[in-house]
């Protein structure tokens, strides 16, 4: 069904509707969540608050395009997983133990796959882990990010760095661990 169609079906609240645009959009929108949170339970969450959050406001949408329609929902997912983070942890300051010095190597990020990109990000700690989507992945300034997250844009900015690094000490961790595995 084309996707105009489909969309003036969910605004006659037609479940049927519903549940095959939800279809259509579920799993990339699920990914948008994961990213943010540290749970497939609480992205889960965050996916059916937003997909209520949608139809309950579809009638101040006006259908232009695919893409259009896909951003406004990913628009949602990620407000509402801010709103979830807001809610649980502060992002002041969101301190790790240590962070090791490590020799930059600039080729290290860009030689992951998605997959391995998505386990890195997800064992950042939370602040570091939401700056780091919203700066990378959404592409917000830091100017933004302090706005949507009450935080200073030095806040927005030291946390990204502390974000890449740690991402980088996970990277050679990850890769001395397969080294000894690969060795024994």
């Amino acid at each position: 069904m084309e996707l105009e169609t489909l969309l003036r079906k969910c605004k006659q609240n037609n479940i049927a509707a519903q549940r095959a645009l939800y279809e259509q959009y579920a799993g990339a929108l699920f990914l948008v969540c994961r990213r943010y949170l540290k749970t497939d339970e609480l992205a889960e969450e965050m996916l059916m608050n937003g997909f209520l959050k949608f139809f309950r406001s579809l009638d101040q949408f006006t259908y232009i395009n695919e893409k259009a329609t896909f951003s406004w929902l990913k628009k949602i997912m990620v407000n509402e997983c801010l709103m979830e983070l807001r809610a649980t942890n502060s992002f002041i300051q969101v301190a790790v133990d240590e962070i090791l010095e490590i020799a930059s190597d600039d080729n290290l990020m860009e030689r992951l796959d998605a997959t391995e990109l998505m386990k890195l990000i997800t064992q950042l700690p939370v602040g570091y882990r939401t700056v780091f989507n919203l700066f990378v992945l959404e592409e917000m300034t830091h100017r933004e990010i302090a706005a949507a997250l009450g935080i200073s844009e030095g806040t927005s900015k030291s946390q990204l760095s502390k974000a890449r690094l740690f991402m980088r000490q996970l990277l050679l961790k990850n890769k001395e661990d397969y080294g000894n595995r690969k060795a024994r």
